[in-house]
């Protein structure tokens, strides 16, 4: 008897432990997702934006019955733009509420901060909102990643740009920390490829508002293209102290500079600037119709404009939900992984890049477009341009 009891609560241990290792976060009607925004720090708009495109694409997924049965709870927990406060989010969201992934969880910092949390408990990362390589270098196989990262991102654009242009000083002003340095040296890598060095280099302080010594410096240096490792407020201070100067180079700006915030904000003295992209800001009375139905939609639930980083959250959660259907009635960690790493994500009305997936391959697609600000509204202007495949 003794033995005989030993040896069903063994097989109980392993039942549970199985249980809790693979399927945390699932039910016989539910899937728990969590996501980490910022809410109340210096990205807040963008980070509301993301969680508004993913409950938007969570309702309807809902109003169609879920996934294979299962409905989709969304729960998300505010870092404000802190990886101390990723940590605790992360803590509360994969420990206490036992989400199955972690989707759309915006930051490079804070998703540092928080995947060893999870991928403790065997909770994959999928789709953060950042375009650093280490969303899926080193490789790992909880991580999932969508974005083209910045280096990519210029490695492939600047040199077409210079060409195009018949750029013969190229220069840079860029952030002093790991967001513009990656800008520069993918500016720099790309730059090689056509016999072509960097010109000249300034470059400033987070949190700087006065860019007239680094413009006078290029200005002084004759550039004639500028790319610029900037995000929202440094862009738009950058390009109208150089219009000031009467310093008119062509101006590229990476992904982080791909937002309505740069003309809404900069006016139309930010017309002519490039922007490395991938899938297109949503404007109500676009001329794309499933963009212009949308983009309605989303205004229409939310009360406000949509953006890109709408755009981001809804199809993230949209390419989860196609990978969690084909993974099929019994869900876990093991069937989504397989499923992710046999998909390939066609490009969806936003237009985006296609993307595949491997047992090896963390990264959707490094492809990589241009956007220009014509008229105050960001218009494509290049097809997607890819080095050799995204590892």
């Amino acid at each position: 008897m003794k033995a005989r009891l030993s040896l069903i609560g063994a097989a109980l241990a392993l039942a549970g432990g199985t249980a809790f290792a693979q399927s945390q976060g699932v039910s016989k009607d539910e899937i728990v997702l969590g996501s980490i925004q910022d809410l109340s720090g210096p990205i807040a708009g963008f980070g509301k934006q993301v969680r508004l495109g993913m409950m938007l694409r969570v309702d309807e997924a809902n109003e169609q019955g879920g996934i294979n049965g299962r409905k989709i709870k969304l729960l998300v927990e505010d870092s404000a733009y802190d990886p101390r406060r990723a940590v605790l989010a992360a803590q509360k969201l994969v420990n206490q509420d036992k989400i199955f992934a972690m989707v759309g969880h915006i930051g490079t910092a804070q998703n540092m901060a928080a995947m060893p949390v999870q991928f403790q408990k065997n909770v994959i990362n999928f789709f953060p909102v950042t375009a650093a390589r280490e969303m899926y270098e080193p490789f790992h196989k909880l991580k999932y990643s969508f974005a083209a990262p910045y280096f990519d991102q210029m490695k492939i654009a600047v040199p077409k740009l210079a060409k195009d242009k018949g750029a013969k000083k190229v220069c840079t002003m860029y952030q002093d920390d790991e967001f513009g340095l990656e800008v520069k040296r993918g500016a720099e890598e790309g730059l090689k490829s056509i016999g072509m060095t960097l010109a000249e280099e300034t470059s400033y302080k987070r949190g700087a508002t006065d860019f007239s010594s680094q413009m006078q410096k290029l200005q002084a240096s004759q550039c004639d293209m500028v790319v610029m490792g900037t995000i929202i407020r440094e862009t738009i201070g950058g390009i109208a102290t150089a219009k000031r100067l009467g310093f008119n180079p062509v101006f590229i700006g990476s992904s982080a500079a791909y937002t309505d915030l740069i003309h809404k904000l900069g006016g139309p003295a930010m017309n002519g600037l490039y922007a490395t992209m991938t899938v297109q800001n949503p404007y109500t009375d676009e001329a794309s119709q499933p963009i212009r139905f949308w983009a309605n939609k989303y205004k229409t639930k939310f009360n406000e404009d949509p953006t890109v980083f709408s755009v981001y959250g809804y199809s993230l959660v949209d390419t989860f939900l196609k990978a969690a259907g084909k993974a099929g009635p019994n869900l876990s960690t093991e069937s989504f992984i397989k499923a992710m790493d046999t998909m390939k994500i066609p490009p969806d009305i936003f237009g985006s890049a296609e993307m595949t997936f491997s047992p090896t391959k963390r990264l959707g697609s490094n492809a990589t477009r241009l956007s220009q600000l014509q008229e105050n509204r960001w218009k494509v202007v290049s097809d997607y341009m890819q080095i050799d495949a995204a590892k």
